[in-house]
């Protein structure tokens, strides 16, 4: 099978960061500009989030200590202002550590090769939610369909097919993520920014979500009032449950209210913790997907550590206790 080739996206390189300016003209490399950063505006429809978080502000403390050492990346844009493409974050610690200029490389590029760009930059993060993986997957596949299409403006229907299925499989060898599963977080897409947030969250599985997206958007929001009012979410086999309701049209209120209030297996034991409070204590190396696995393993840790200190406070009693019948025995023979 041939295998897909690669797109080269012009990424900094490590050796890149630290040419001056003459060598990375040798080099044929983009130069580095300080760039006002009042006259750079965010990429639009971009589906990573900026958070004000702790790893913000250690990449603002950095900042202010060393500077910024992986320049932005920006396209310039008709009014002579410039479009972000990548460095979102590194953007906004500048202006939260009192910078008034970014270090940037200015790059021509047209809108599909700047999302391809910006989604590709990102995706290697060390955390990624949900709803991001999903949204830029979809602009990504979207603009790479795009340029086949530049391609061949005469081709079939059945050739646009095959575009999107390379596409794809060019997406699945970048990501790492199967095609199927790349069409499974594209479908995340189609969920209410409520029903999302759940999936971020980390209260709302993938595979349920997945299955939820086929609900019409009122359904949804029918589904969300009752999972505020049952303080519970729906599991996989009560999320095509509900695709199925939906789709033979019969999924009104009542409906999705019953189907809600069947008791799942694990329910008794099921135990909700907020991801954004559970965040602080993961380090950020541990990817989304991993968390749940990362906070098993700490509790084997901790119970493990408990049993440690029960064994050494039975010994400690074990020994005052010995101590205190020998003491005892010196007094009576006395």
């Amino acid at each position: 099978m041939k295998s897909v080739q690669k797109i080269d996206l012009g990424m900094t390189g490590y050796d890149e960061l630290f040419m001056n300016d003459a060598e990375r003209k040798e080099n044929k490399l983009p130069r580095i500009y300080d760039i006002p950063i009042s006259e750079i505006d965010d990429f639009p429809d971009h589906p990573f989030k900026v958070k004000l978080d702790e790893d913000m502000d250690q990449l603002v403390q950095s900042i202010k200590e060393r500077g910024i050492i992986t320049p932005v990346t920006l396209r310039p844009k008709e009014d002579g202002r410039y479009e972000i493409v990548s460095g979102h974050r590194r953007k906004k610690a500048c202006e939260l550590a009192g910078f008034d200029t970014v270090k940037a490389e200015v790059r021509e590029m047209t809108r599909d090769e700047a999302i391809i760009l910006m989604v590709e930059s990102n995706l290697q993060r060390s955390v990624i939610l949900p709803s991001e993986k999903a949204f830029s997957y979809k602009m990504r596949l979207e603009a790479m369909n795009r340029q086949g299409e530049r391609a061949d403006l005469t081709c079939s229907p059945m050739d646009n097919k095959l575009k999107g299925v390379k596409s794809a499989a060019l997406l699945k060898e970048e990501t790492g993520d199967g095609q199927a599963q790349v069409y499974r977080y594209i479908r995340l897409t189609e969920l209410i920014p409520e029903l999302l947030d759940l999936v971020d969250e980390g209260r709302i599985a993938f595979r349920p979500a997945v299955e939820l997206s086929y609900l019409q958007k009122e359904e949804q929001r029918a589904l969300l009032e009752q999972i505020a009012y049952a303080d519970a979410t729906p599991s996989l086999a009560q999320a095509i449950k509900l695709k199925r309701f939906s789709q033979d049209g019969k999924l009104h209120n009542e409906v999705i209210e019953s189907i809600m209030s069947e008791e799942k297996p694990n329910q008794r034991e099921k135990i909700n913790i907020k991801y954004a409070e559970a965040r602080r204590f993961i380090p950020a190396s541990v990817p989304y997907e991993k968390t749940g696995e990362y906070i098993l393993k700490a509790l084997e840790y901790y119970h493990r550590y408990q049993e440690r200190q029960k064994s050494r406070n039975d010994a400690r009693y074990l020994l005052q206790l010995d101590f205190r019948l020998r003491r005892e025995g010196q007094n009576q023979r006395t």
